[in-house]
């Protein structure tokens, strides 16, 4: 198994592992699946490192993906990371199998998988439209999250809390993520013009 495909490995368990720890601490508290399933997916975090979970299990084992979409999950796991740093870090006191969730889930993978698109993702094969479309992915996410937030008065992160917020200052917040994901979009193009590591653009 080469490097990357290694690396690429390593990467997919932080994630499958702390999915499954934090399915484990919901299970504990709900004690059913469904119900269990449907309160996590509520979260970016877990949607965001399932996607990411899934992508790199994928390079792991042979399998081709394409830069874009390495660049999109690289994104969007970030926007995890800066996201709970800033926003979110301290808001929970956790022990136990939920701190473990929480640390692999909002530190580790975000970090992780920066590392090994740095030393390992196809260099200078990304169009300048890739980040429009990969803000697809939070933008979709955020409607999701707020239409359910409507229906059963539960959102998942404080920014969101219409009932507590109020529309606007909600709408101007998932505004500002969403401008600074796709700014943070170009950005990633940019330093991609320029990184000295990863593979070839012939490579992949």
């Amino acid at each position: 198994m080469s490097t990357a495909r290694l690396a690429a490995a390593l990467v997919a368990i932080v994630c499958w592992v702390g999915l499954a720890a934090q399915f484990a601490v919901t299970y504990g508290q709900q004690h059913d699946v469904i119900a269990s399933l449907w309160i996590i997916a509520r979260f970016f975090t877990i949607l965001a490192n399932l996607v990411l979970a899934a992508t790199m299990s994928r390079v792991a084992t042979g399998g081709r993906v394409s830069a874009s979409v390495l660049g999109g999950v690289t994104l969007a796991i970030l926007l995890v990371g800066i996201v709970y740093f800033f926003l979110l870090r301290g808001l929970h006191t956790l022990s136990g199998l939920a701190l473990v969730a929480d640390t692999l889930l909002h530190k580790v993978s975000p970090v992780a998988m920066a590392l090994w698109w740095l030393l390992f993702a196809p260099r200078a094969k990304l169009r300048w439209s890739a980040p429009i479309w990969w803000s697809a992915f939070p933008v979709a996410y955020l409607v999701y999250a707020l239409a359910r937030g409507h229906f059963d008065h539960k959102y998942p992160y404080p920014f969101l809390d219409v009932g507590k917020l109020g529309w606007t200052q909600a709408a101007l917040n998932v505004g500002g993520i969403a401008l600074g994901f796709i700014l943070a979009g170009f950005a990633l193009m940019w330093f991609d013009r320029w990184r000295p590591l990863g593979s070839s653009p012939s490579t992949r």
